[in-house]
Order: C-alpha cells, then sequence, then structure tokens
C-alpha cells in the first residue's frame, strides 16, 4: 500500500549545535541519548528531548522502507516550534529561516517522498509575513507550523496576527497546530514528566485550537486549513461541552462546526480513539499520521486494522486525504539545491 505519514518529525542537528553555543537562554547541550536536552530559560525544566531518531532522515526512511509499505512523509517541527517565538524578533527569524532552508535541503534530496513545513516566528507579526513568503516562495516549503502558544503567551488569536491567518489562507496553506512546552510544563510537574506529557499537551493543542475559534477567525477565514495534532486532542469527545458553554463568544455558528472543519491524525494509541476520530471529522477530515518517532508506526498500523473500514475510506485515510488536504505534489528540484 501507498502510504503517507502526516505527522512525522525531522530535526536538522545543525539547528541543535548551533544553540549548544549558546551562553545565554534559550540553550541546549547533548544528551546520553543521542539527541538533545533543551532549556527555554533559565527557571526552566529540560524540554522537547530528544534522542538519536530524530536526527537521521535516511535511518528514519529505512525504518519506514521496513513496515512493509510504500512510505511517505510529512516533516512538521512538534514541540519545538514554539522556540522561534520565544527568541527577540531578529534572532527569531534567522533561526527559523535556518530551520527551513534545512527543510527545503531535505525536500531537494527526497522530492516526491518527503515534505516540510516552514517554521514561524510569531512575536513581530511583519516577520511572520516575511518569513512565510520565503519559505513558500523560495524555498518550495508546503505549510507552515503553528505552536500552542507565542513563546509563553498563549494568544495565538492575538489580533496583530489576522493578516498572518489571512495570507495562509490565501495561499491555501496548511497549519499545523502542535503543542509545546511553554504553557502547561510547571503547571502539571512532577511524575518525570508524566502528567504533563499524557495530558499537559493534549490540553495545550485544545485550548489553542478552541481560541482560534472562539476569536472569530475560522468564521472570518473559512478556508483556513487548520491540522490539529493527536486526533485534536480533548475537543472532540468534549464537543457538546463546547457547544452548550460557548455561546457567550456570540459566534454565529455552534463551536463543533467550526472543530469539524479542522483536520486531524491518526495519532491515539487505541483503536477506540481512532475510531471516535473518523467518526467525529469524517473520514474526508482525518490523515494518517504517527508522530514518529515519538510513537511507534507499527503500533498505529496494527491499531487502525482493528477499525473497521471499507477499502475506499483505507484509500482516503493513509493516502489520498492527505494529497488533497495539504496539496503535496511532486516538488520541483527546490532552489535551495543549487545553493
Amino acid at each position: 500500500m501507498r502510504i503517507i505519514d502526516s505527522h512525522f518529525h525531522w530535526w536538522p542537528r545543525s539547528v541543535f549545535d548551533k544553540l549548544c553555543q549558546n551562553n545565554t537562554w534559550p540553550r541546549c547541550a547533548p544528551n546520553k541519548r543521542g539527541g538533545y536536552d533543551y532549556w527555554r530559560r533559565e527557571t526552566s525544566d529540560a524540554s522537547a528531548g530528544s534522542w538519536k531518531e530524530w536526527f537521521d532522515l535516511d535511518a528514519q526512511l529505512e525504518h519506514m522502507d521496513g513496515l512493509g509499505h510504500s512510505i511517505d512523509v510529512v516533516c512538521s517541527i512538534g514541540p519545538f516550534s514554539v522556540h522561534f517565538s520565544d527568541l527577540e524578533k531578529e534572532a527569531g527569524r534567522d533561526a527559523a529561516i535556518h530551520w527551513n532552508e534545512e527543510m527545503a535541503g531535505a525536500q531537494a534530496r527526497h522530492p516526491g517522498r518527503v515534505w516540510a513545513s516552514a517554521a514561524i516566528p510569531l512575536v513581530d507579526t511583519q516577520i511572520a509575513m516575511d518569513v512565510l513568503e520565503d519559505a513558500v516562495g523560495r524555498l518550495g516549503l508546503m505549510g507552515v507550523n503553528l505552536p500552542g502558544s507565542v513563546g509563553s503567551d498563549p494568544r495565538i488569536d492575538a489580533e496583530r496576527l489576522e493578516p498572518f491567518y489571512a495570507r495562509c489562507e490565501e495561499l491555501d496553506l496548511p497549519v499545523f497546530l502542535h503543542p509545546t512546552d511553554a504553557v502547561f510544563q510547571e503547571m502539571l510537574d512532577g511524575y518525570n514528566g508524566a502528567l504533563h506529557l499524557s495530558l499537559g499537551r493534549v490540553i495545550e493543542v485544545s485550548v489553542a485550537a478552541s481560541r482560534l475559534i472562539l476569536s472569530g477567525l475560522m468564521e472570518r477565514h473559512p478556508r483556513l486549513k487548520i491540522i490539529l495534532s493527536h486526533t485534536g486532542g480533548a475537543l472532540p469527545y468534549q464537543s457538546g461541552r463546547m457547544d452548550k458553554n460557548t455561546k457567550a463568544a456570540g459566534l454565529p455558528r455552534p463551536v463543533s462546526e467550526y472543530m469539524r472543519r479542522m483536520y486531524t491524525d491518526t495519532v491515539s494509541p487505541h483503536s477506540a480513539g481512532m475510531k471516535f476520530a473518523i467518526d467525529y471529522y469524517g473520514i474526508d477530515h482525518i490523515m494518517y499520521g504517527t508522530d514518529y518517532p515519538c510513537w511507534d508506526p507499527a503500533t498505529c498500523l496494527r491499531l487502525l486494522e482493528e477499525v473497521p473500514l471499507s477499502a475506499a475510506d483505507k484509500q482516503k485515510l493513509f493516502y489520498d486525504n492527505a494529497r488533497r488536504i495539504l496539496g503535496l505534489k511532486d516538488p520541483a528540484a527546490a532552489k535551495i539545491a543549487a545553493e
């Protein structure tokens, strides 16, 4: 079967090696697992901890080849996406461009098999717009990443960011909304990170998506493509409560209508959660995704076998939806390859 993994993480070592040279915050340091520990600021616990499987794209693709299918991948940033909005605006711009050039290089080395979305610093709206245009125009990236907060500021729905969202809508770009470790990590500390990793990130993606809805952004931009990670967090399960308790926001439609306009993946470690996401959003709004290397693709494939799907729905879930929703096209050689 031909498959597209819509939720896949490859991180370039060059970005983290450069951060290791910092004498201030944020900074990182190599860890014993072949990756890096990352600190947003001096008082933070280490976050976005990684291991060697995050950094070798060729080895990652070889792992995909061992699953018995022909698997293409879509690289998004994941929890590290908040980093670019933690920096001063010019530093955030430069760091994002560095990341995006690495992603464009990966696309150029694996045309038609690897696609990637862009890092966007959100502290300054004009810089966000400039980096967006560079990522799409010069580098040929296929979407953008949206952290659950702008650094420590949870207002990803800030009024000043409206032109950024409008431009994403105009360009028909998918916007990948993924939780980070900036808002809930310290609130949900302890237990060796178990509480935050199991619930904190689910809460963050749910709150962030709700802000996009309750602010009216989804109403004002009906063609904006928001891709929710982790089967939409808690939102599908709390859909009725959201409709019941959000009338004060003054939206012209129930919140659940905006929720169902969003898209999501299959990153849920039990088949009942996968099935509920498919039933809630509809098969046309779900894409196969594994969160690799955070989760095992073989397990994801096995659990999906427990979900009753027709052959036509499997074709949508595993391949066709990603091509359509993400606008994936076999790319021409990116300009970055000639540099």
